[in-house]
């Protein structure tokens, strides 16, 4: 069962020395980290203070004119996201490299310029590589390019741009019913695998034994699964679910497409604010909604994913200690 998550009041225990000390000492000693208690007493007021900023960086996003939303949002998940590094890395930051944003964009935009078709670039040092190694343990990232356009068919809320614009399905949900999660059957032909080659997909995915996924005419069937959580969650519906087309970034977490959206249009926000004047008054093509409903969803999906984050490991470390 998805635990309950009311956008920042779900934050509220970590704005207790008690908890958080609590919290991050479990979290050190679950990593092995020697001085776990004296760590933890350490970094129990910057955890919070990296929480409080970036909680506060998403208060006036809310509020602020749409010329602006990108650059407070952005800044706001750069916080939230030292704070999750903070609870596997109790010397961050240890050196200045860390610091940059890790990401690169194009610095002058092209004439006929269109940010659905524009892309970031991965760098081998900065936030971002450190987030992933830290926070996924995903290396080597560096180099690889993204289109804006594929960022958001990874967003599972974005579905309804994709479908209403483009009249594209990006997205098919799981239901969870009584005996089990049920995957449409059509899922097959969508991934062109045979029902043998999904078992297996499956079981790697979510630790499934194949001996429990079973197909009928209409649905693939396997058991309830706390590695669900490896799926993507649509925060709309209620609902986990696949990409429809298979392609690399289905591996990679959500919040990377947050982070490289958000990074890219802060970019454009402060530098390029012709062609982003433009695009909000104008509305000249399917940039502006595309980008006006991912602000809108950011808002509440970016701290749910940080907080998915966060409970993970609470979670973890709790099982730990049972075990």
């Amino acid at each position: 069962m998805k635990y309950s998550f009311d956008n920042w009041q779900a934050y509220l225990p970590f704005f207790s020395t008690e908890t958080t000390k609590t919290y991050l000492e479990k979290s050190y000693q679950k990593e092995g980290i020697e001085q776990a208690s004296q760590k933890s007493f350490e970094n129990t007021y910057p955890f919070i203070y990296y929480i409080e900023h970036g909680k506060v960086y998403y208060e006036q996003a809310a509020t602020a004119p749409l010329i602006i939303k990108p650059i407070l949002y952005f800044y706001g998940l750069v916080h939230l996201i030292k704070a999750c590094i903070l609870t596997i890395d109790p010397l961050y930051p240890d050196t200045t490299s860390v610091l940059a944003h890790g990401v690169s964009t194009r610095k002058k935009k092209k004439q006929q310029y269109l940010f659905l078709k524009d892309e970031v670039k991965l760098q081998k040092s900065g936030l971002f590589p450190y987030m992933a190694e830290k926070m996924f343990h995903m290396k080597h990232l560096e180099g690889d390019k993204f289109y804006m356009v594929d960022l958001l068919r990874q967003i599972p809320e974005m579905e309804i741009m994709f479908q209403s614009i483009q009249k594209e399905q990006t997205f098919i949900d799981i239901k969870k019913e009584e005996d089990g999660y049920h995957v449409p059957i059509t899922i097959l032909n969508h991934y062109h695998m045979t029902e043998s080659r999904f078992s297996t997909f499956l079981s790697e995915k979510l630790q499934v034994d194949e001996a429990d996924i079973h197909y009928t005419k209409k649905h693939i069937k396997f058991p309830h699964n706390k590695e669900i959580n490896r799926l993507k969650y649509n925060i709309v519906n209620k609902n986990y679910s696949l990409p429809i087309e298979r392609s690399p970034l289905n591996d990679y977490p959500e919040l990377f497409s947050h982070y490289l959206l958000l990074y890219n249009l802060s970019m454009i926000a402060r530098y390029e604010t012709e062609w982003w004047n433009e695009c909000i008054k104008l509305m000249t093509n399917n940039d502006y909604p595309f980008i006006h409903q991912f602000l809108d969803l950011t808002e509440r999906k970016s701290p749910f994913l940080i907080y998915e984050f966060l409970h993970s490991r609470k979670v973890h470390c709790q099982g730990n200690k049972k075990g």
